[in-house]
């Protein structure tokens, strides 16, 4: 398993914030964001795409939303 963002009970910008500090720290691989929003979904998904990470998959939990992203 890749690193993990646990950004569940946070509100943006803060999800977008924990996911870009990531995305610097490992450069490339994988990462797992787990958020409780839609809003934070659209968000997190959005901010990695600008950032040159594909969005590998997402997956609807019952406490929230678990993102993959890819690089």
């Amino acid at each position: 398993m890749g690193n993990v963002v646990n950004a569940r009970g946070l509100s943006c910008p803060q999800p977008v914030i924990l996911t870009l500090n990531e995305i610097k720290k490992v450069k490339k691989g994988e990462i797992i964001i787990t958020v409780d929003t839609d809003t934070a979904k659209e968000n997190v998904s959005r901010v990695a795409k600008a950032q040159g990470w594909q969005v590998a998959d997402v997956q609807e939990k019952d406490d929230g939303y678990r993102i993959t992203i890819k690089k």
